[in-house]
């Protein structure tokens, strides 16, 4: 057998380097392989945190009955949906459309055409749950292709054709208006829980693009229910089990409605747009909570994410070795009352199991229980607190470390530097801000190298063999936008445009819309398309909002024009599916307030830039800087003197400009602050 995923960069292919599985990549050779044996390709695609994933690892991949099996009547696939997710989506888009759900694992049995005939998630060893066992499925498969192949291709046929035909309902012409902004309020109303804060059941997870587009409504329009909604959900999770009160940060969301008991996976992507959330909360609102959980949660991705070339890590595994040594999900995060009783002694284990919610019967597995702040303690000792937290954390960093994913996607890495570099700026904590740099160094140096085209993941310092995909240019466009406005740095403005130009040439369809991949990218049986926002912004409202926040920039008409086709979607989908398309609604909200172009004409961290970066006007821009050179750094700062050789700060929207101010107070008033 030959081990093809030795040297793979994905920790996810490399977890099942040593099955007895004959895995072969994602790659022409394999189809060719199953074309010349006659065999169907069973695709196999997951990520390196995924429970489940290494739950059917376990019991199916590493059996040596079920891959002699495999191999003798398939060519295995092994496929990481983090570095090609428009592999994932066009099979998961059939997945959902013959099953009604989907998730990883993901199975689905594929013709040497790429084209796919059955499908399902994970499979059981044993027949359960009205479920068939893996190798029921497998056996059922090979006798359908053997004796009724012509059905299979029929079946196979029929997908491909209908996949082919949904065509996307773009929204017709014009952009989201007031109307579809306040029908969009209207929905994220109906579906939020005032009780315990958030929208729909269980699971639960952390809407943190709607309450951005909540933040930016409020701002546009004072709406307090709309603020409301936000605040109580950020409070919500942040006293919840979701959110690590030793360590900060979140997890990949909450598996009942209360937010006690999370799924223990911690993704770079979630806690980067979750700190950005909180820092503009705070900015909103002044909120002691608020400002310590996005310094927190940006600390947690510079401690625990950060990689040894500056860039941040995918994620943290749910799972890790307990006491007893068995692998299992939350062992390092949850706590027994007498495990704090060891660590703190009888009188602080009884305080700290009230403040955190420990209980004897436990609120997770086998009498253990997620911290939390269930807030019926009363006033506390916040020295004693802070004591108690530092104890716990110190002992549970002796515990069996869950493993982390150390390659480095670019589009989530777009979404750090954004958040630290904001975080940094509010704060005053410029070390955030110089790991934002370095991280949009990396990107530069090693995802975009010598090719001048985006590349999908690196590791080691190293870039990946797989093509960026729409998100990770618009993602990492905003990350390079947002880093622009802090530092006062014009070539990040420069890199963002560099990339956005690609958008436009590569991505970009009739009509405004937008492609998930390049029109010179490998084809596959369909082209990816998806313009709602699922656990990151969407690729098509991540390019509107970078797109749009560059023709602020630079009076691009070009990319304006861009931006505004692409919003087109956010019309038809806003009033009905507000929670799905979030990011697209916080874009609309700047394209509705203009969005507002601030010069400052003084110093970078000058009280007049930072009352700028401050300010909760929807998307505005900002650019800084002072001397003759400062016009070549950012078109906005041409022409924008100095008034009384004070530092000046221009305001400008819908080509009319306020009269310039040398006054803080004053332009605070004039973006909301």
């Amino acid at each position: 057998m030959v081990n093809r995923l030795a040297d793979a960069m994905s920790p996810y292919l490399l977890q099942h380097a040593d099955n007895p599985v004959d895995w072969w990549p994602w790659s022409p050779d394999a189809f060719e392989e199953a074309r010349k044996r006659d065999v169907p390709v069973l695709l196999s695609v997951g990520y390196a945190s995924c429970h489940w994933c290494h739950v059917m690892a376990h019991e199916s991949f590493e059996d040596e009955t079920v891959a002699a099996y495999l191999n003798a009547h398939f060519v295995p696939v092994k496929v990481d949906r983090e570095e090609r997710p428009d592999v994932d989506a066009v099979y998961m888009e059939a997945v959902q459309a013959a099953t009604g759900h989907g998730g990883w694992p993901m199975t689905v049995f594929l013709t040497a055409d790429a084209e796919p005939f059955y499908f399902g998630t994970y499979f059981p060893p044993e027949a359960r749950h009205g479920s068939p066992s893996f190798q029921q499925v497998l056996e059922g498969v090979v006798a359908a292709w053997t004796d009724r192949r012509e059905e299979v291709a029929e079946v196979a046929g029929r997908i491909v054709a209908d996949l082919a035909g949904r065509s996307l309902v773009h929204g017709g012409d014009g952009v989201p208006g007031e109307q579809e902004t306040a029908q969009a309020l209207l929905g994220l109303t109906r579906e939020y829980d005032e009780q315990r804060g958030g929208f729909g059941g269980a699971p639960k997870f952390p809407p943190s693009m709607a309450v951005e587009f909540l933040l930016r409504h409020y701002a546009r329009t004072g709406s307090e229910g709309a603020l409301q909604m936000a605040a109580d959900t950020c409070s919500a999770m942040a006293r919840g089990g979701i959110y690590d009160q030793l360590g900060g940060g979140f997890a990949r969301y909450s598996v009942d409605r209360e937010w006690v008991v999370p799924h223990f996976e911690k993704m770079l992507y979630d806690n980067a747009l979750l700190c950005r959330v909180y820092a503009h909360l705070w900015r909103t609102t002044g909120s002691d909570e608020a400002r310590r959980i996005a310094l927190e949660t940006a600390d947690f991705m510079v401690r625990e994410l950060r990689t040894a070339e500056g860039g941040f890590a995918s994620a943290l595994d749910a799972d890790s070795e307990d006491a007893d040594g068995r692998h299992v999900e939350g062992a390092y995060y949850v706590w027994t009352p007498g495990q704090l009783r060891e660590v703190l002694g009888e009188d602080d284990a009884a305080f700290a199991a009230a403040y955190f919610g420990v209980t004897e019967e436990g609120t997770f597995e086998e009498g253990a229980s997620v911290l939390r702040l269930p807030g019926d303690t009363g006033p506390v000792d916040a020295a004693r607190v802070a004591d108690v937290r530092a104890r716990l954390l110190a002992a549970r960093a002796e515990r069996p470390r869950p493993g982390r994913d150390d390659k480095v996607v670019a589009a989530w890495n777009g979404l750090a530097v954004a958040a630290l570099a904001e975080t940094g700026a509010y704060f005053d904590r410029p070390d955030l801000v110089e790991r934002a740099t370095e991280a949009a160094d990396l990107l530069v140096r090693v995802h975009l190298g010598e090719v001048a085209r985006l590349t999908r993941t690196s590791k080691g310092g190293r870039a990946g063999d797989n093509a960026g995909v729409l998100e990770d240019y618009g993602d990492v466009a905003e990350g390079f936008l947002a880093l622009a406005a802090v530092t006062g740095e014009g070539a990040w403005l420069e890199f963002a445009g560099f990339l956005l130009d690609i958008v436009l040439e590569q991505f970009t369809g009739e009509g405004g819309q937008l492609y998930d991949t390049a029109h010179d990218a490998e084809q596959l049986i369909r082209r990816p398309q998806d313009p709602t926002d699922s656990a990151t912004p969407s690729g098509w409202t991540a390019a509107a909002g970078a797109l749009l926040a560059y023709a602020a920039y630079t009076g691009s008409e070009a990319h304006r024009t861009a931006a505004e086709g692409a919003l087109g979607v956010v019309k038809a989908l806003g009033p009905r599916v507000p929670r799905f398309v979030g990011w697209g609604l916080a874009v609309a909200e700047a394209l509705l307030d203009g969005p507002r172009e601030v010069a400052v004409a003084g110093p970078v961290g000058g009280e007049l830039h930072r009352t700028a970066l401050l300010g909760r006007a929807p998307g505005a821009v900002v650019a800084a800087g002072e001397g003759p050179g400062a016009g070549a750094e950012f078109p906005l700062l041409v022409d924008r003197p100095q008034v009384g050789g004070e530092p000046t700060a221009y305001v400008c929207r819908h080509f009319v400009c306020d009269a310039p101010t040398t006054d803080a107070g004053e332009l605070a008033a004039k973006l909301g602050g």
